[in-house]
């Protein structure tokens, strides 16, 4: 008998917020609390709205050094957003979050500039076709021919063909099921480390994204439901590729699993990290006391600790 790794129960206590965790969540759900919720919005003034910082994220930060460009996917050209450090030691391929509906490629600028520079590696970030003008397969089509593009000229391109993956919410849903697609579509994961931050990986939600209620700190019940309604018809939810979590995970990267004990998707990090782990998979669950959706987004000394974390593992699997 083998003795598995256990997540220490205090994490999820209140007693374990720290102070300032505290008080920014408070200030987060009063400042969401004053704005119309996002699940009574329409999805292309709440993209316009974000484009123009009318969001409760304010301004976009773009930055100069980015680059783009195209490849041909599934449904036409395919935009790519990239960050790529003179000598990149790997390949980092990011897939953002938003729920299927909302975000892009450039909305994390500073993030993936960071991560470029303090990894060493190459950060091609794919701009996927939305829910619900495009609704599922069209998002995991990009990313799967995103992945397949990387694994055939990484090499040519960046000069190492060392590949990691990872995204944050419905990207690191696309993440997973990206790599399920290249195990059994392509017989080759070709990935060394998947980045997982607070994923959503079962779309008949879990139990806390079912009991978190209307709550917004960022996510809420009624919005996780109106971004699956916008992505993927009912009769489909059961699917492994639509719900990771329901698939046969043996074969894949070891993985990093990020979430904080305030996130309506807590279970799916819980329950996928204990899936992978019991596929004979490599997984790591970090959970962030008092941490809300996205938190490693904001400044705070959790979310500075996350992102910390997550760039010692993408080191360590460049290793």
């Amino acid at each position: 008998m083998t003795d598995l790794p256990r997540i220490d129960p205090t994490l999820f206590g209140v007693d374990a917020i720290d102070a300032e965790t505290a008080a920014f969540n408070a200030e987060l759900e009063k400042l969401l609390a004053s704005l119309p919720p996002l699940w009574e919005s329409d999805p292309v003034e709440a993209r316009r709205a974000r484009e123009e910082g009318r969001s409760a994220f304010g301004p976009l930060q773009l930055s100069e050094r980015a680059e783009t460009r195209t490849i041909a996917g599934p449904g036409g050209d395919l935009g790519l957003r990239l960050f790529v450090p003179s000598e990149p030691r790997g390949v980092y391929l990011h897939l953002h979050g938003g729920g299927w509906v909302l975000g892009g490629a450039h909305h994390q600028d500073p993030r993936l500039e960071l991560l470029a520079d303090t990894c060493e590696v190459a950060v091609v970030s794919v701009d996927y076709r939305l829910a619900p003008e495009h609704p599922y397969p069209a998002a995991p089509d990009d990313c799967e021919a995103a992945a397949v593009w990387l694994k055939e000229h990484a090499l040519e391109e960046f000069g190492t063909d060392t590949l990691l993956i990872g995204g944050e919410s419905a990207g690191a849903h696309l993440a997973a099921v990206t790599l399920l697609r290249l195990r059994d579509r392509h017989d080759d994961v070709g990935f060394v480390g998947a980045n997982l931050v607070y994923g959503v990986y079962d779309l008949r939600l879990t139990p806390s994204a079912r009991r978190w209620g209307d709550r917004s700190l960022v996510l809420d019940t009624p919005t996780m439901r109106w971004f699956i309604d916008h992505f993927v018809a009912p009769d489909l939810r059961d699917d492994p590729d639509v719900s990771p979590l329901l698939a046969d995970l043996r074969g894949l990267p070891p993985a990093l699993f990020t979430v904080g004990t305030e996130d309506p998707l807590l279970d799916d990090t819980l329950f996928m990290a204990a899936r992978w782990t019991a596929a004979g998979n490599q997984a790591i669950s970090a959970v962030y006391p008092g941490g809300a959706h996205a938190f490693d987004a904001f400044p705070t000394d959790l979310g500075r600790s996350a992102l910390l974390r997550m760039h010692a593992f993408i080191r360590t699997r460049l290793a």
